[in-house]
């Protein structure tokens, strides 16, 4: 496994995250001030500078609970507020389509210039704060410097590390399934036409070399498909055409975004069930989440703001109908962090915990340092 991985995961999902929050905002008409506050402390929060510093380092990826998690926090970073059925419809769309993206990818490479373009986004969405602008430059300089350098080797070890993260994930997606690129198993649909990667030809050419080095015979044979030459390389520059369209927001229209379960997903779930056997990693997950969260600095507001919640679904019927057929497994219900068995944490933990106010379920708060997390259980 990679161990850069974890950054080019973390934006990508975020990005995800901030395209379906924004489509759900505009459709259940919230105010536009609200809104772009919804969105600017969200954004705020998850380009925070400690936070980015301790992502960039290196480490291997940890388990979907403890990932989850820190989407939770992300979510309600600010007066907005998530049931936990919304939440889950809102992480499998976050990774279905981020896991489509890595699977179309051309190369190994450009799942940077996949985050490239949802930066690009982000930035479109804070355009008139400035302050939280340079936020994001200042990662987009972070991610040039530690993966301008790679080889094509280390970008093919990322992207396999990133679809491990993600093979048991089969979720249905009704944009995907529409659209035809993923099937009623939940599987996605490879295409066998377009841009061929930039740097190859067009499939359809055998050439025979002999012991020198020349070039003796040709053979063509049919590919099947229908491919292109790929115009031009994408931009890797702060600023320039990506070229590659994977990553762009595909909710700029607005359309359904309806999740099912495929019978894979259940049978997952039948199985894990099945499995009680300890997260022989449960340590180290809580070490890292004590660490990432610590990063998550949140600045509380002056005055109270009043809080609304935002339903991912239809109505609200739909939204506890999701909530009480889902299986609890794929729950990814949230981590409670203990602070009592590691002295050596205790002083760090102490503090994480003390900015949250632990709950059952989010509720109204009038706070964004309030309720902003349920933390998980147990890992």
């Amino acid at each position: 496994m990679s161990v850069r991985t974890l950054p080019l995961l973390f934006l990508n999902l975020g990005g995800e995250m901030l395209y379906i929050l924004d489509q759900r905002l505009r459709a259940q008409n919230i105010p536009g001030d609200k809104a772009r506050k919804v969105l600017n402390d969200i954004i705020s929060t998850m380009f925070n500078r400690k936070f980015m510093e301790e992502l960039f380092k290196p480490q291997e990826l940890y388990s979907k609970k403890a990932l989850r998690t820190i989407y939770d926090r992300l979510a309600h970073a600010s007066i907005m507020r998530l049931n936990q059925a919304s939440m889950d419809k809102l992480y499998d769309l976050m990774t279905m389509a981020f896991k489509y993206q890595v699977l179309l990818c051309p190369r190994p490479k450009d799942v940077l210039l996949v985050t490239f373009n949802h930066l690009d986004a982000i930035k479109g969405f804070i355009h008139d704060s400035p302050t939280i602008l340079h936020q994001v430059d200042e990662t987009f300089r972070q991610l040039t410097e530690v993966y301008g350098a790679l080889s094509a080797g280390e970008f093919q070890l990322i992207r396999q590390t990133l679809l491990l993260f993600f093979q048991d994930l089969h979720i249905r997606v009704s944009i995907f399934l529409k659209d035809r690129v993923q099937n009623s198993n939940g599987r996605f649909v490879m295409p066998v036409s377009g841009p061929v990667p930039w740097g190859t030809e067009v499939p359809g050419l055998i050439r025979m070399f002999n012991h020198k080095g020349e070039e003796v015979k040709k053979i063509e044979f049919k590919h099947g498909g229908d491919y292109v030459t790929a115009p031009k390389e994408g931009s890797f520059e702060l600023y320039g055409d990506r070229v590659l369209k994977l990553g762009t927001n595909m909710y700029s229209v607005h359309r359904p975004v309806e999740t099912h379960m495929s019978g894979a997903s259940k049978n997952l779930a039948s199985r894990t069930q099945k499995s009680i056997a300890p997260n022989p990693l449960a340590k180290e997950e809580l070490n890292f989440l004590a660490r990432l969260m610590g990063g998550m600095e949140i600045k509380k507001p002056s005055g109270p703001e009043p809080g609304f919640r935002l339903n991912l679904f239809t109505t609200d019927e739909e939204e506890e109908h999701a909530a009480l057929s889902r299986p609890e497994e794929l729950s990814y219900e949230v981590i409670n962090i203990q602070a009592t068995q590691d002295q050596q944490r205790n002083e760090e933990l102490a503090r994480i915990m003390g900015e949250l106010e632990v709950t059952e379920q989010p509720r109204q708060s009038t706070s964004k340092g309030d309720d902003l997390l349920a933390m998980m259980d147990e890992l």
